[in-house]
């Protein structure tokens, strides 16, 4: 035995540490039992440290006011610290302005034309001459944003955090300068700081790409006056595909190229399948492994000029070219070396904590190194950091983060693939129900989709739940929610699911995975 790690009478996570085991003088901690997902290394662990005065006494300042930043600021407020935010453009970051929500905006509107085109007439809704009104839709995704992010200055308002409208930069450990509108500069220090600076679209070298103004990025893809005819979308991740699906229903000929051999990669393998059937039926071309080379100037906009499979070249032309290759961390401005701060390639580095190398400054949501880039982790993580700094003593855990893409049927996963699994050497059992088989789905959608739960072989622990269909992003918090909770595939069925409802198909799932199915075959 080479060290005890939980005491008698400890409660112990599935899958958790017991105790070190090995040969006289092994290292321990040289082979850690199965985690949901390998952690990337970090070359520090400073504990939290607590402030030295008490929180109504602790001065933060938080820099960004996205999804991250204002809620870290409104959860440091209510534990009573003095809080100032600054924020160089708009409240609500990315997510609100140029992000989660108006993509979700332009989707409703293209779920709605999907619904009505494809299962109007067979349900009784029979419209002649179906129009898109582009300018419309566009305006209807700016009231939804400027709803919400007058939302967040209310919030902050009634939470007493000091709004500071400026761009902040450090001049020295723990120590900012924030440059205003009106050009003045304001030198700033608090007990804590909390950087939450985001992201921003990544743009790869390719020649002639910024040179053609046709080719546009996905805050672009978001505020175009009028609707392109054709687009060639480079990426086939969320934000290309989202995208994609949404300009696919409003008419638009979507080309989707992508370097990898697949797509969708976060995703379980059955998901991603039922979603490019159902994109190629949206009239979506698909070119994989096939890398993009150049863009060339072209008479309808711009030409794609890619090598395929077999190494020949290929060309795409299109009105539009939608740039959608991922994110980087928004931390240029920031001068993360005059503040000392550990990071990536921009990427500032942190403990579970949330915590940088500078034990008086946090980092939060997309800028930070090794965690997921999405909204509501970024959310977690600044109430992660907020009560750390104020006291607490708060981990960040991403084993319920659930990931939501918004293709057509919308898809969502939480915890382990069947691919993770095996990787893994972890024992395991599938539990799969169709969405043709369930009543509410059916009615939605025609029942396009599917259920699929991923269990331990011995304790039917849930190790991972994936649904594309109807519902898919809300129905996953119940995956969330079972693997916080360590449930097992007996409590879920356990659990009455009401009917009629979408929520069926989770228990449905899950008695298929115990051979105990009712609407399928086991």
């Amino acid at each position: 035995m080479l060290k005890i790690v939980a005491q008698e009478g400890d409660d112990i996570p599935v899958m958790g540490t017991l105790a070190w085991i090995g040969q006289p003088g092994e290292a321990v901690g040289g082979a850690a039992a199965p985690a949901a997902e390998a952690a990337p290394v970090v070359p520090f662990a400073p504990a939290p440290v607590a402030p030295a005065k008490n929180a109504a006494d602790t001065s933060i300042i938080v820099v960004g006011g996205g999804p991250g930043g204002y809620v870290a600021a409104i959860r440091a407020a209510q534990l009573g610290a003095k809080v100032t935010l600054v924020e160089k453009k708009h409240l609500g970051g990315t997510c609100l302005n140029i992000g989660c929500i108006p993509t979700k905006c332009l989707l409703h509107s293209a779920e709605l034309i999907e619904s009505i085109k494809n299962e109007g007439k067979e349900i009784g809704v029979e419209v002649e001459g179906l129009k898109v009104n582009f300018p419309q839709i566009i305006k209807h995704k700016n009231d939804i944003s400027n709803k919400l992010t007058s939302g967040v200055a209310g919030l902050l308002k009634m939470n007493k955090v000091k709004k500071v409208d400026g761009e902040a930069s450090f001049t020295a450990p723990g120590k900012l300068s924030v440059k205003k509108p009106d050009g003045s500069v304001e030198e700033m220090t608090a007990d804590a700081i909390i950087l939450a600076t985001g992201s921003v679209n990544a743009q790869p070298p390719i020649p002639g790409l910024k040179e053609n103004p046709n080719c546009i990025d996905s805050t672009g893809a978001l505020s175009l006056e009028t609707l392109p005819k054709s687009m060639v979308v480079i990426g086939g991740g969320v934000i290309g595909l989202e995208l994609a699906c949404a300009y696919a229903a409003f008419g638009t000929k979507i080309t989707v190229v992508e370097a990898m051999a697949s797509m969708l990669p976060m995703l379980d393998g059955d998901l991603t399948k039922i979603g490019v059937e159902h994109m190629k039926k949206m009239g979506m071309d698909f070119n994989l492994e096939c890398p993009v080379q150049s863009v060339e100037p072209s008479p309808v906009g711009a030409k794609v000029v890619c090598k395929n499979k077999a190494g020949e070249t290929v060309s795409f032309e299109a009105e539009k070219v939608l740039v959608a290759i991922g994110r980087r961390a928004n931390t240029a401005s920031l001068n993360l070396e005059a503040g000392g701060i550990d990071n990536d390639r921009g990427r500032i580095i942190v403990n579970d904590r949330m915590q940088t190398n500078v034990p008086s400054v946090y980092a939060i949501g997309d800028c930070v190194f090794g965690k997921a880039q999405l909204a509501h982790t970024a959310s977690v993580m600044g109430e992660v950091a907020a009560e750390n700094i104020c006291g607490h003593d708060a981990i960040y855990d991403e084993r319920t983060n659930p990931t939501c893409v918004y293709i057509e049927p919308e898809a969502a996963s939480v915890g382990l693939t069947e691919e993770k699994c095996k990787a893994m050497g972890i024992e395991y059992k599938v539990g799969k129900f169709p969405m043709s088989a369930n009543g509410k789905a059916l009615i939605l959608n025609g029942g396009e989709g599917l259920v699929k739960i991923i269990a331990g072989k011995e304790y039917g622990e849930i190790l991972g739940m994936h649904i594309i269909g109807p519902r898919a992003t809300d129905l996953i918090a119940e995956g969330a929610l079972a693997i916080a909770e360590e449930m097992t595939l007996d409590e879920i069925i356990a659990t009455i699911h009401s009917h009629p409802t979408v929520t069926e198909t989770m228990r449905e799932a899950a008695l298929h995975a115990e051979k105990r199915a009712i609407h399928t075959k086991n």
